[in-house]
């Protein structure tokens, strides 16, 4: 399946293959965030998946159009966090032997999670390794997994769109973070599909601007990131994503690791939620183009994860404390 192939009516199959394994998760409004950003402003809880991330979705969507003869031969991944801890689950639940391959500076939590979901991990110096080591175990007969340049990933990872705008059928504004790409690419499939005139945004870090610089450049491009944001460091964005961001995105917000930080303690100290740095990007990215929304939109966040540690948070927030930096 490719991606310019992408309807609504393969989302909805898509709705239907994962049903029996993924949640519905939660969508709130937030008076806080209304009052602070000046329009109406809804929360997609996402982090509430399945192993923590909406990659989940995806995962479970790529691995079922495999058939039984593909995964029979085992699966191997690539991630430095959230894909690794969904593969991991989801072969778990179906019963597949999987292998991922992770970079050594991959969040300790998200290791230990895979490992404790029940797949093999092996540690590499960098992504760069790490893909290459995949290579290896495709040869050797293993089935690839794609953390984000897969036309099922995509279908799978853009559900969480539908269930946005079931849920806000007048939503105008989305924000949407961007590490690989296949969450956005998934989100602005399936937001124009059913709300053509809907604006989708996307954000990442200052610090791995991988879609800025494929954007800039007119083609993917590799780049070393240097954020703390582990979940959207990844090397290069896919082509699907480059193409449909190229084609539909309203616009792509830089925001900074520390910026971030303090959308992730805002979170926490109002809204009683522990999102991880890159779920928490899209409140940074708000804050960044509030006057650029009216005061009768209907934005939502999406919030993809919260698989930052207790410890990590508390570390993040003492650098912002120590930057002088204000919430």
């Amino acid at each position: 399946m490719r991606v310019d192939t992408i309807s609504l009516q393969l989302f909805e199959a898509a709705a239907r293959a994962v049903a029996p394994y993924v949640l519905r998760t939660p969508q709130r409004a937030s008076p806080g965030l209304s009052a602070r950003l000046g329009c109406d402003v809804q929360l997609k809880l996402e982090m509430r998946q399945h192993s923590g991330s909406f990659k989940t979705r995806g995962a479970f969507h790529q691995m079922l159009a495999l058939g039984d003869a593909a995964l029979g031969r085992g699966v191997v991944a690539v991630s430095g966090g959230n894909f690794a801890r969904a593969v991991a689950y989801c072969s778990g639940i179906l019963g597949v032997d999987a292998m991922i391959c992770m970079p050594e500076n991959a969040p300790t939590g998200s290791i230990e999670a895979t490992r404790g979901y029940g797949a093999h991990v092996e540690l590499l110096p960098d992504a760069v390794a790490a893909f290459s080591r995949a290579d290896d175990w495709v040869e050797r007969g293993r089935t690839a997994l794609h953390p984000f340049d897969n036309a099922e990933q995509i279908a799978g990872n853009g559900l969480v769109a539908l269930e946005i705008m079931q849920d806000c059928p007048a939503m105008t504004d989305i924000i949407v973070s961007i590490g690989g790409g296949g969450l956005i690419a998934g989100v602005i499939a399936a937001v124009k599909a059913v709300l053509p005139n809907a604006r989708v945004w996307g954000v990442e870090p200052d610090t791995a601007p991988t879609m800025r610089r494929a954007l800039d450049a007119g083609e993917i491009v590799n780049i070393k990131p240097a954020s703390l944001s582990a979940t959207l460091s990844a090397p290069f964005v896919g082509r699907a994503a480059l193409d449909l961001c190229r084609e539909h995105l309203e616009d792509l917000v830089l925001v900074s690791d520390l910026e971030m930080i303090a959308a992730q303690q805002y979170f926490i100290q109002h809204e009683d939620l522990r999102p991880e740095l890159a779920a928490a990007s899209t409140l940074a990215a708000a804050e960044r183009i509030k006057e650029r929304l009216p005061g009768d939109a209907r934005l939502v966040l999406l919030i993809c994860g919260c698989n930052d540690s207790a410890e990590d948070a508390a570390g993040y927030a003492e650098l912002l404390r120590a930057s002088g930096a204000q919430l």
